[in-house]
């Protein structure tokens, strides 16, 4: 890519920091500020884990996230509780809290030998200020001191109750192929000591992949109805397209060049990350590589503290493609884009260099990244025009069984379960 091309995209990446995009929707985690970067939510203690803890346990979320910014201000936060599809549920603070629900934001650290300076701040939910009462899901939202109608950030997570266990199979001999492109769920809800009277109506079950919203589907009615079991199988919404493993880069020095990165070269006032130009893999055998399922980890190596030593490089995707998908959009996926599909997202055809290109502003670490098409009229991504599907492909799945209880006001979340493709 030429010193040109990276002055000029230096400088958009600067001039949007200070000009957000407008509209957001609401209850998804994502920022809503553009000087806010590298949203980061962690099970304290669980590598990877979904942004779900257990309620009256030693569980503690870690939210992380950076402001850039030249000094510490003042920030605090709030929790609002959410029904089964992440609307506002009809509880009053007073019956989902125990303590105050506008707290000031108390870890707050200046970045350190940084090219880009920010500010990074961290909350512990829950904590000495606030505890949770019931279960279900929860938005947390961050502002500036006293100003709670200039959100900038919301950060989604959910609290369970372990009343049901969820044992889960994963096959890829599926109802609509045998070894190809398609994993299959078949799961139960095993609910001894608890009472489900109608689980048809009373309960919302949702199934999603490695995290992703788009593909996240939603399951209410058994197969089976057994003594104080539930069976759920032969569902289309229990298949997914099996996709390929995540791409991955490595950027965690300037000294050298890591995984994937073909070169590293400094324009002030930033670093420019080149990564190797991508290849379409929906071609071919399937090729195994260790995956961390979309998740990406910050790290500088030559630091002491990472999540203020690390700096923000300007990284720079290419995709060759010889003639631009139509119609349709071609979307960078992975933990780090926070499920969304926009603009700072979004990759662009170069008719003259027949490659899609995109530049995204990323700190320091390792990062896992897929393509996603999305056809026009659409919102559901999909790996196979350029990732591929291979049922061989190691894949993580989630299941949340929610609860409204009858009489009650909210979904509970009863239960959690979690596993992997091919194990």
């Amino acid at each position: 890519m030429s010193t040109l091309i990276k002055i000029i995209t230096t400088f958009i990446i600067s001039f949007s920091v200070f000009f957000p995009a407008k509209g957001a929707i609401v209850y998804q985690t994502k920022a809503l500020h553009p000087s806010i970067q590298t949203i980061r939510t962690r099970v304290f203690d669980k590598a990877y884990f979904p942004p779900v803890i257990r309620l009256d346990n030693d569980d503690q979320l870690i939210v992380s996230f950076d402001k850039f910014a030249e000094e510490s201000e003042y920030l605090e936060y709030k929790i609002v509780h959410c029904n089964a599809n992440w609307t506002p549920s009809d509880l009053s603070v007073m019956e989902y809290l125990d303590g105050f629900n506008q707290n000031r934001v108390e870890e707050g650290e200046l970045s350190f030998n940084t090219f880009r300076h920010y500010v990074h701040y961290t909350i512990t939910l829950p904590n000495e200020s606030v505890r949770f009462k019931v279960s279900g899901n929860y938005v947390l939202i961050v502002f500036p001191e006293n100003q709670p109608e200039k959100p900038l950030l919301q950060v989604c997570f959910s609290v369970f109750e372990n009343r049901v266990t969820v044992p889960i199979s994963i096959t890829s001999r599926t109802d609509i192929d045998y070894n190809k492109s398609h994993q299959q769920l078949e799961f139960s809800i095993l609910h001894p000591n608890y009472n489900i009277r109608n689980p048809q109506i009373d309960l919302k079950i949702y199934i999603s992949q490695n995290n992703r919203l788009d593909n996240q589907t939603q399951i209410n009615h058994p197969l089976y109805v057994k003594s104080n079991e539930l069976v759920y199988a032969h569902n289309p919404n229990l298949i997914f397209e099996a996709g390929n493993e995540y791409r991955r880069f490595e950027m965690v020095s300037t000294r050298y060049a890591g995984i994937n990165v073909e070169s590293i070269q400094y324009f002030d006032p930033y670093y420019h990350v080149d990564l190797f130009p991508d290849r379409l893999r929906n071609q071919g055998n399937y090729v195994f590589d260790q995956t961390q399922y979309g998740h990406f980890t910050i790290r500088q190596s030559d630091a002491d503290n990472s999540d203020v030593e690390a700096d923000y490089f300007i990284v720079h995707f290419t995709l060759d493609y010889d003639n631009a998908l139509i119609p349709g959009t071609i979307y960078i996926d992975g933990e780090f884009t926070n499920g969304q599909f926009n603009d700072q997202n979004k990759m662009v055809y170069n008719f003259e260099t027949k490659q899609y290109e995109k530049a995204l502003y990323l700190k320091q670490g390792s990062y896992n990244y897929q393509y996603l098409f999305i056809p026009h009229g659409t919102t559901k991504g999909t790996p196979a025009n350029i990732e591929g599907n291979f049922y061989e492909t190691k894949n993580e799945y989630l299941v949340k069984v929610y609860h409204r209880v009858p009489g009650e006001r909210y979904d509970r979340l009863i239960g959690i379960g979690r596993a992997f493709s091919g194990e």
